[in-house]
């Protein structure tokens, strides 16, 4: 029975005990969080995304710390879920590394690619295994998109566009751009990591974007470059108007079909081949539940998580970081 501890309670923490109460041999013993309604699973934080933090976990049967780090220090945990705010993921999953558990973090992995290096660098000194809780590589669709890129199904990508796009969630944490980055760290980053986790690292990036709700980027589109792909974007932002609600979808050109991916539609996803449009059945859940059984899996296996290697997580910060200048100097930037 592996026993973990889940530190931060708001929206993906409830989230994450979510996923962790359908797992067998698996037993959340602990929770930490400094504000008492959270940690006491009084309140629960809504997501965007129907199925996120559902509630209805028993928190009467949790060891409870208003501190991460008592949580960290305690004898009896196998493993530490960290879903605190992004500036804290560093800091929380070296000093649980430190000490002998296996380190679930939430993403980004860090706020910037400093801390991002450090990290890498703890987890290479670490016999504990680390893994960034980058939910898209394990979302079934999304999962399916990636392999059928890499076996060539259908022929090259010619065209690869994903979108992301919602309401500001209010919030003191989302409306501080210093703390969380602004929508093109915190949301927007979900699709720069697929991308690279697709078709790997991009030669350069070229981005256009403005503030709005924070001082930093809030609303972005970015043309990632290729020299075998001719287009691959992503659109991403938290900047629509009130009650816009949350869309996110992608749309892939094959030589000899098309994908279409949309969250809000009855047929999720959709292969557009021959002159027909078949559903395409995937494997029911949301990434949150596949990622968290994946490493649990690799835990007890003793086998490293190779489908997010920190260092492949700290380079989907240093890619937005060049997206960032990008916006900035209205160029294209190398990676």
């Amino acid at each position: 029975m592996l026993k973990v501890g889940v530190i931060g309670i708001g929206m993906m923490g409830s989230t994450h005990l979510d996923a962790y109460a359908k797992l067998k041999g698996v037993k959340v013993v602990a929770v930490a969080d400094i504000i008492e309604e959270r940690r006491e699973g009084r309140t629960v934080a809504a997501g965007n995304v129907k199925g996120q933090s559902q509630g209805g976990v028993d928190f009467s049967r949790f060891r409870k710390y208003g501190e991460g780090l008592r949580l960290i220090a305690d004898p009896d945990l196998d493993v530490v879920d960290v879903c605190l705010p992004t500036p804290l993921h560093a800091r929380y999953a070296i000093a649980a590394l430190k000490a002998g558990k296996h380190v679930l973090t939430e993403k980004p992995f860090a706020r910037n690619s400093r801390e991002a290096a450090r990290l890498v660098a703890a987890a290479r000194r670490a016999k504990p295994m680390l893994m960034c809780a980058m939910c898209m590589r394990f979302w079934p669709a999304w999962a399916w998109l990636q392999e059928t890129v890499a076996a060539r199904t259908h022929g090259r990508v010619l065209a690869a566009q994903f979108r992301r796009v919602a309401s500001h969630p209010g919030g003191s944490f989302y409306s501080d751009g210093d703390a969380c980055g602004g929508a093109i760290l915190d949301l927007h980053i979900h699709d720069t990591d697929f991308v690279q986790h697709c078709f790997g690292k991009p030669d350069a990036v070229f981005t256009r974007g403005y503030a709005r709700d924070t001082n930093h980027l809030d609303h972005v589109v970015t043309q990632y470059q290729y020299k075998n792909i001719p287009l691959v974007v992503a659109e991403g932002g938290w900047a629509m108007a009130p009650g816009f609600g949350f869309q996110m979808q992608y749309t892939v050109n094959f030589e000899r079909a098309t994908v279409v991916f949309d969250l809000a539609a009855k047929d999720q996803l959709t292969l557009v081949i021959g002159g027909k449009q078949t559903p395409v059945k995937v494997k029911a859940g949301m990434g949150y539940e596949h990622e968290i059984a994946y490493f649990m899996d690799c835990i007890r296996k003793g086998v490293r998580p190779r489908a997010v290697e920190p260092a492949s997580a700290a380079l989907s910060v240093k890619i937005v970081e060049a997206e960032i200048r990008s916006a900035r100097t209205g160029k294209p930037v190398r990676v």
